[in-house]
């Protein structure tokens, strides 16, 4: 029986607190997207830069966009937070295994629904840290509860 991922509560604490950088795959100007309601939501709540990417390139939350992770220009990066199918997001994965270095990528979020074992595994093994099938902003509240308990 294959084992299933779990998201380690200290890494979501920790990915959530820093102040670094999350590249946003599948945003776009389209507001009734969930990309676009959660990327606005880490850029102005949680003070977040984000980096829009999608095949327009378009200009988001007054963010310049890109097409691929390729097109970014060199700086670091701490998320790549996807925003695509469950089916695309191995090639997500691959391309930021790819740009690891020149992006100086630390981990990959997968959003809600979206599942991949075997890219999770792909990214674990470059040195990627993994969040997979849960979004920033309902892990938010249970950080800010758990903060409050302790």
């Amino acid at each position: 029986m294959a084992l299933h991922h779990q998201n380690d509560p200290d890494l979501v604490r920790a990915l959530l607190m820093d102040p670094g950088i999350w590249v946003v795959v599948g945003l776009s100007q389209n507001r009734e997207r969930a990309a676009y309601r959660i990327s606005q939501w880490l850029n102005i709540e949680l003070g977040k830069p984000i980096i829009p990417v999608h095949p327009r390139a378009e200009t988001v939350h007054g963010v310049q966009g890109y097409a691929s992770l390729a097109d970014i220009p060199d700086q670091d990066v701490k998320v790549i937070d996807c925003f695509v199918s469950s089916a695309n997001v191995g090639a997500v994965v691959d391309d930021a295994i790819a740009h690891k270095e020149r992006l100086d990528i630390d981990a990959i979020w997968m959003q809600l629904g979206v599942i991949d074992e075997a890219a999770a595994e792909r990214a674990r093994r470059a040195g990627l840290d993994v969040v997979m099938d849960t979004c920033p902003k309902i892990e938010w509240p249970r950080l800010r509860h758990e903060g409050m308990q302790r």
